[in-house]
């Protein structure tokens, strides 16, 4: 298995570079980003191989983790390091998100798979602190913002996969404000484990005489054991992992198939108004986003330093055109210095784009309107974008290896399978593009999409970014008079060119300051910028056919005659 170092200066450098300037404290900043990489290196990435190997195990008794996992996790929870983004009404420190984010990004680079139950757990707490009832939050919010108790998200049913209107569990009065649940649920991450001695599960369901469709749903918090007059799990909650899916990867991350009520015997309580659920939902899910980007660059990360480990290890062939007809170190040779700048200039463009938007979003969360909009509109670029380089970057990855990449113990192959859920799950990254084209374009009139435009556009020096930024512009002009169909068709390759150019933007602005950090470090960084800015972003440009094609030519081939 490839070493695993945890990418401080990265972080720090992205913490100081692209969130707003004056919004840290360095000294704690510099303190929580030191402590966790340490752990990220000590504790959580000697874990990684084994998670993949052995996995999450379901058992009569309920699912086991990977052995270490359950210590590991009560590690995380006693340093508090799940609690720095969270408000201190809720038992959180107060930080920013955006170090919050930083932490998330070096334990998640070093086990993705451990990362991904504090990554829902932070879901669940933003939906309770956002539409819980003040008793309910009392309740509740104390030890799951502690990490004692973990939570999840339930959407998604057999016959209901993005089409949520479709689902068919139901929530029944009992007379006394608590509610009887029944139904089943599937893809449920975390569902069940014993890393914590409760689950509190956030279930979407119909009340009797619902309206059809998303407006009939509400939203349910069912923990898997009742709480006792002291606020401790007590009785069962007639909540059941029926079995765990078996997957092409994350298999340290037991993904559930969830029964509620078989006995009839599961009871939950609303949170917000009766068909309020896909609001609130919308809040943890929209979260959970932006993590997910997040997800994207703990694979990038881990990935190009496998690769670039291997590279410089690898000896093969002599370089060509050299008189010295002695083997080299393949990184040597160009077409993999290619992969390698371009896994390493992905890798930071995607971390630049997501802590962007942690930066946005805690200045809305300080009372920002306008930040607020960029959020929403940024929200699907990084969680689309930088889960499409996570496949991107760990692909390269196992190309770099060559042979070597497509075998197990290499460890690069457990990267590239773990990494293929991220733009599927959280919304799928085609539904991401949906939105950004129906929706966020015209967000405040399409002010919001204006107003980062000009910010781009007031900075950005190098021509090929500057034609780009002009081609979004012409792009989301021509969109807001389109037709659905046509706007939806020009959706995914509109996403990557805009992604692009904010990516581009960012690092560029980023360019300066890399000699702060050490010489090798900026010459690595300017190194990584100039390739971004030279060849990734005039590829973007080339996506400018793609979105101007109309959808009348998606649908000249006949349904039938695809197969």
């Amino acid at each position: 298995m490839p070493s695993f170092t945890a990418p401080t200066a990265d972080v720090r450098f992205a913490l100081r570079q692209v969130v707003e300037p004056g919004s840290l404290d360095e000294d704690i900043a510099e303190a929580v980003i030191e402590g966790a990489g340490q752990i990220a290196a000590d504790q959580w990435a000697p874990l990684r191989a084994a998670g993949d190997r052995e996995g999450a195990r379901w058992t009569p008794e309920g699912v086991k983790a990977t052995p270490g996992f359950a210590d590991a996790y009560r590690g995380f929870v006693a340093g508090g390091w799940g609690t720095i983004g969270i408000d201190e009404r809720f038992g959180g420190q107060g930080l920013p998100f955006a170090l919050q984010i930083a932490v998330y990004d070096l334990l998640g680079s070093a086990n993705t798979a451990l990362l991904l139950c504090p990554i829902l757990n932070n879901g669940a707490v933003e939906a309770i602190a956002h539409h819980g009832s003040d008793a309910q939050k009392a309740l509740w919010l104390p030890r799951l913002v502690s990490g004692e108790w973990t939570g999840t998200m339930n959407l998604t049913e057999p016959q209901a996969g993005s089409d949520v209107g479709a689902l068919k569990t139901r929530a029944t009065p009992r007379g006394d404000g608590s509610w009887s649940i029944k139904g089943t649920k599937i893809f449920i991450s975390y569902g069940d484990h014993d890393m914590a001695e409760n689950i509190v599960h956030l279930v979407l369901a119909r009340t009797p005489g619902a309206p059809e469709g998303t407006k009939g749903i509400s939203l349910f918090l069912v923990p898997k054991y009742r709480l006792d007059s002291d606020g401790r799990p007590g009785a069962f909650n007639d909540v059941r992992v029926v079995s765990l899916e078996h997957k092409l990867g994350l298999h340290a991350s037991p993904t559930c198939v969830m029964s509620y009520g078989e006995d009839d015997d599961c009871i939950g309580e609303m949170i917000g108004p009766e068909h309020g659920g896909m609001r609130a939902m919308f809040t943890m899910m929209n979260n959970a986003r932006l993590l997910v980007g997040l997800q994207g660059v703990h694979v990038s990360e881990a990935a190009t330093q496998a690769a670039v480990d291997y590279a410089r290890t690898r000896i093969q062939s002599p370089l060509a055109g050299s008189a010295d007809r002695s083997s080299v170190p393949i990184i040597e040779h160009p077409d993999v210095r290619r992969m390698l700048l371009r896994m390493r200039a992905q890798t930071e463009a995607a971390r630049a784009l997501v802590y962007y938007t942690a930066g946005q979003t805690d200045r809305a969360q300080a009372g920002d309107p306008a930040a607020a909009s960029r959020v929403a509109l940024l929200t699907p670029l990084a969680k689309a974008h930088a889960t499409d380089i996570g496949c991107e970057v760990t692909s390269l990855a196992i190309q770099v290896h060559g042979g070597m990449g497509f075998i197990e113990e290499t460890g690069v192959a457990q990267l590239y399978r773990d990494c293929r859920v991220f733009p599927i799950y959280e919304g799928t990254n085609g539904i991401q593009a949906a939105d950004l084209v129906t929706r966020k374009l015209d967000l405040d009139g399409g002010a919001a999409f204006a107003a980062l435009l000009a910010d781009m556009e007031a900075d950005a020096q190098h021509g090929a970014l500057r034609a780009l930024i002009a081609q979004c512009r012409d792009v989301g002009a021509r969109l807001g008079g389109a037709g659905v169909l046509d706007r939806l068709a020009a959706s995914s390759p509109f996403l990557t060119m805009l992604s692009t150019a904010v990516c581009g933007w960012l690092l560029e602005r980023q360019a300066g300051a890399a000699s702060d950090e050490g010489n090798a470090f900026a010459t690595r960084r300017r190194a990584a910028t100039a390739f971004y800015l030279d060849q990734v972003v005039p590829h973007a440009s080339g996506l400018a056919g793609a979105v101007s094609a109309p959808a009348a030519a998606l649908y000249d081939l006949p349904s039938p005659d695809f197969a």
